[in-house]
Parts: C-alpha cells; structure tokens; sequence
C-alpha cells in the first residue's frame, strides 16, 4: 500500500467515525464514489477502518488523540505490529513522527473500559453482569472478525454435498459445531458469486441465528410468524426446516428489507412464505390472525451489542437512554406478538444483545405481566432437534463460547 491509500483510509474512517448511519452503508457509499480504487486497496481501506473500530479506546490513548489519521497509524503500529521500517514508504513527514510518539507510549494503568474497547457504560454493565474476569474475555472476543457461516438449504441440497465442493475447491470449509446445517469458512471468501449461492443451495447466516430457528421448531403444515423478519435470513430457514409446507408469515415494519427478503426467497425454493409490510406491531391488519398461530418468532429490534465482531461501530453508537427505549419497544412488540399464538402454540422471544435488560429482564416482565404463558427450557428443544448444546432454560450464546454472535432466546407456550 501507499501514502495516497492511506490518505483514502483516513477520509473513508472520518466519514464512518461522524456518527450517521452503519459502517458497512457509509463504506460502502465511499467505495462507490471512489471507483478508481482496486479490490486489493478496498480490502485494506476496510480492514483498517474496522480494525480501528474495534480499538477505538485503546488507539485513542496511545495516539493522544482520536483524530482519524492519527488512530490508523496508532492501528498500524500497536494493533498490527508494523515496525517503522515496514511503514517507511506508506507514511509521510509528519505520519512517522507521530508513529515514534505512539510506539513509546506507555500503556501501564489502562482502565479496565479502555482493556475491553468499549465505552465506560457498557463496561459497567457488562461487569455487573457477567464479573470483571469474564466481562474482558467477551469484549475482547469481539476485537476478532467473525467467520463467515453459511446455512445450507435443505430444499435445495445437503451438508456433504456442499462440503465436497468447498473441498474440491481447496476452501477451508468445515461443519460447525452445533448447527446440523451450518458450514464454517475462516476466510473472509466473496461467496455472493459461487454457484451454489446463486442456485440457492447456501445462504450466508451466523451459526446462533441458524440455532434460534431450530428452537421455533417448526413443523411440517403448521403456521408460523416471524413477526420482526427483516431481510429474512431466519425466516427462510424455518421455511426450510418446514419442508416448504405450511403457511409461514413474514411481517416487518420496512418495506426494503422485505424486498431484499423477496430476493432471497426467488433463490430458495420456498412457496410457503408470505411477506407482509405492517405500520407497527399494532397494525389492525394483524387483528384477524389473533390466536392462528403454532409459532411466533419475535427476533426483536435491539442493541445489536452481540454483533460487535460484525458490527464494531454499534458499541460507540449505541447509549443508556437507546437501551432503555428498545427495551419498551421489545415488551411492546412481545406482547403484541403473544396474541398471535394460538393455545398450546409457543412465543420465541429473541435478541442478538448481551445485556440482561434486554434478555433476562424482559422474558422475566413478559411471564409475569402474561401468566397464561409457561417459559419452556431452550436446551430440552434444542436436544429434540439433535442439538446438544446446554445453555440452561434461556439459549444464551456468546462470542468466546460458542463462536457465534452474542445471541439470547426464550421460548413461552400458551397454556392449551
């Protein structure tokens, strides 16, 4: 790489950095307006960008500063490793300067916030939760980039087919560890072009989203809802695990990730789905299909604070007052979705979060505002569908654990 990539990291990381919209959207919109740039420099441009995010904390003290050209060459010699030799041609004048600065500073006393690379609050929190000792070894496993998880679909082709492929092809890929239809790739490979992508015989999912659809357990014929679907990625896997049988209801409050849902269903197979835009989970619509279903997914919106490993600009993002406005979103939705279950049906409540206000918490309120429902333990479901994974009554998945995304999930039947 050179000064002139650099300089392109830095406006790319200055944009991320000013706190409107994800990462992932604001890159991308740079990528597209600087065409000019090769595959080679935008894989470096995003890794540093994100390494950074990962850090951000940590750079800032070393680099006396978060100014965004100051933090990259932070990255670069404290997170990287790189020798001011190696970086000779990639920095200027000024650049090397600051990097003799940064190397020298001293990192004795760090803050515990600062060790973990997350804000003071979420420090706090995450160590009244889960201890000082396990609080640091969860925040540093997001500092990793997750790998890439795939989820084959059932419809389409198995988990040997796939496999004897990806080996054909020399690629690294291996079965994951829990889920029966899961293939782990370490690499970062672009699979939006393989032909079984394309085909619709894989489809890109976290091993822990994979596991929170065999928990709904669906069976062949029945009704389900996946009442917050989004772009579907767990609503096509239930229509899988249904055998494409059924009637499964996809709802949403945005019409766009409904229609990205649309895309992915025209690869899939599936005819038994259908995608509904609603206003708000109190859309009238919803009123007629009160007490139809057997199933009902809640995969709630929430703080995402699992996701970090993907999704390292949300921990800088993300504050108290919106932890406590998504928990009243949850309740409100949960309790919403409830009427859609029909008797002896269940309630899947889910969050990609590792906060108990938004776990724990929650399911506790929901049982105890609707005694009717009974809170059933996630591993006996998850061993009924040749899982073994124990993780107590709730499903509680954690990066350093279980090599997935931080995941949570309840499951509530209605008494018959």
């Amino acid at each position: 790489m050179n000064q002139n990539v650099l300089r392109f990291a830095g406006v790319a990381l200055a944009d991320v950095l000013s706190n409107t919209g994800p990462a992932d959207a604001k890159l991308g919109s740079f990528f597209r307006q600087h065409r000019e740039l090769g595959n080679k420099e935008r894989g470096w441009i995003a890794e540093s960008v994100y390494g950074v995010l990962r850090r951000k904390s940590f750079l800032a003290h070393v680099a006396d500063s978060e100014d965004p050209r100051r933090l990259l060459v932070a990255w670069l010699v404290r997170v990287q490793g790189n020798s001011l030799r190696e970086l000779d041609e990639l920095l200027n004048k000024q650049q090397k300067e600051w990097a003799q600065e940064i190397k020298a500073k001293s990192t004795e006393g760090l803050s515990s916030a600062i060790q973990a690379d997350v804000p003071e609050w979420l420090w706090q929190r995450l160590e009244a939760q889960y201890g000082a000792e396990e609080a640091l070894v969860i925040a540093r496993s997001m500092h990793k980039p997750a790998s890439l998880d795939l989820r084959v679909n059932l419809v389409k082709s198995n988990r040997d087919e796939v496999l004897a492929r990806f080996a054909s092809e020399n690629a690294a890929a291996e079965p994951t560890p829990y889920s029966p239809t899961g293939i782990r790739l370490p690499q970062r490979m672009s699979i939006n072009r393989h032909p079984f992508f394309t085909d619709g015989k894989i489809e890109v999912q976290d091993e822990g989203s994979q596991l929170l659809a065999l928990l709904v357990a669906p069976r062949r014929g029945e009704m389900i809802a996946d009442f917050c679907a989004g772009a579907g990625g767990k609503t096509l896997a239930l229509g899988a695990l249904m055998r494409n049988t059924g009637r499964l209801y996809a709802f949403d409050v945005s019409e766009k990730r409904l229609h990205n849902l649309g895309q992915r269903l025209k690869r899939s197979g599936l005819s038994n789905l259908h995608s509904q835009v609603i206003s708000s989970e109190q859309d009238p619509k919803l009123k007629r299909l009160n007490g139809k279903f057997d199933r009902v997914l809640v995969d709630a919106p929430c703080s995402g604070l699992g996701t970090l490993r993907r999704n390292p600009d949300l921990k800088w993002k993300q504050t108290p007052d919106d932890v406590a406005e998504l928990t009243a979103k949850q309740a409100a939705i949960l309790a919403r979705a409830a009427k859609l279950v029909k008797a002896g049906g269940r309630l899947i409540y889910a969050t990609c979060s590792l906060l108990a206000e938004e776990n724990e918490q929650l399911a506790e309120a929901f049982l105890a505002a609707h005694p009717q429902f009974k809170l059933l333990d996630a591993s006996e479901i998850l061993a009924q569908q040749q899982v073994a994974l124990n993780t107590g009554t709730y499903l509680k998945l954690l990066p350093h654990k279980h090599e997935t995304d931080g995941f949570f999930a309840a499951v509530f039947e209605l008494g018959a």
